[in-house]
């Protein structure tokens, strides 16, 4: 299996099934897509029209200067806004070339990816993103633009292969930074990263774009992050190439490890109900379209 995700599976999400038990060709164009357009509807109004009132309309709409020009009640007539801009701002950094069972961390977050654009671009919304963490490229930026010419320059900077390196959390950050200086309001912005740590800065950066933007965070996972497999002792390297042996088969050391992550999950939770984030766990084990749409039911049911 490649480590980095290919082109061809990345495209053919417009229209697999899987195991859904859908029709291939009625993934995106119906369960997946009339979820994402259900939960994420635009939440701008533009103008329409002008007309004459009619019993049971909303009074705070009333058109005053045409009422006192006419000498008869007049109400603005809104609609909802047909397009926003959807960001989709994902980790490719080395540490995403890592998986335990399933598939790699690179692989699922460029499917979810693939899964939202598609259905964002059938939806008629503008499709961009933000791709950070491979020491080679940096960051790098694409406006979110009408078609589909934006998600497929995403897509594919998401196959590129990923170089080695030290990464951190600063490139995330600068990532943030970059779409709340540099974003229109009302951008929907899905964060694609293997975070499960809070941090004064995120906390801070996330905060901030929720006051203009809907923001959901999903936080890739892999069954090995939480569960320490009992292997004996083994070397772990960072990107940075620091060496660290551990025990595994101590249990005591494991039940801290998973004790551990449980907790820094908790505090992720927390952060985005105070903050009113969505949070969708993506796992490398479990199917990418059902992660999907059980994580958006759940995320539809907090509003």
């Amino acid at each position: 299996m490649s480590l980095h995700p290919q082109l061809d599976d990345l495209l053919e999400l417009r229209h697999q099934a899987r195991t859904l038990g859908v029709a291939a060709h009625h993934l995106v164009n119906s369960t997946f897509t009339g979820l994402y357009a259900s939960v994420f509807r635009g939440t701008g109004l533009d103008f329409d029209e002008v007309r004459e009132y009619q019993e049971g309309d909303d009074i705070r709409n009333m058109d005053w200067l045409v009422t006192a020009r006419t000498n008869s009640p007049h109400l603005k007539v809104f609609r909802e806004e047909r397009q926003r801009s959807v960001i989709l701002c994902i980790d490719t950094g080395p540490h995403m070339s890592f998986g335990t069972r399933g598939t790699f961390k690179s692989i699922q977050a460029a499917r979810a990816a693939a899964l939202i654009g598609w259905a964002a671009s059938k939806q008629h919304d503008r499709v961009g993103g933000v791709l950070f963490g491979n020491p080679a490229t940096g960051i790098r930026y694409y406006r979110a633009t009408p078609g589909r010419r934006s998600l497929w320059r995403l897509l594919r900077g998401l196959t590129e292969p990923i170089e080695q390196g030290d990464t951190d959390e600063s490139q995330l950050m600068a990532a943030l930074q970059h779409l709340d200086s540099g974003t229109g309001t009302g951008s929907l912005i899905f964060v694609i990263a293997p975070i499960n740590q809070v941090t004064t800065g995120l906390e801070r950066i996330l905060g901030s774009l929720k006051q203009r933007h809907d923001v959901v965070l999903l936080p890739v996972d892999d069954p090995a992050d939480r569960e320490l497999p009992p292997m004996g002792p083994v070397i772990f390297a960072n990107a940075a190439g620091e060496l660290l042996e551990v025990d595994t088969d101590n249990e005591v050391g494991r039940q801290a490890f998973r004790v551990d992550w449980e907790q820094r999950r908790m505090e992720l939770q927390q952060l985005s109900y105070r903050l009113g984030v969505g949070l969708i766990p993506v796992r490398t084990n479990e199917d990418v379209h059902r992660t999907l749409i059980s994580g958006l039911r759940h995320y539809a049911g907090r509003q």
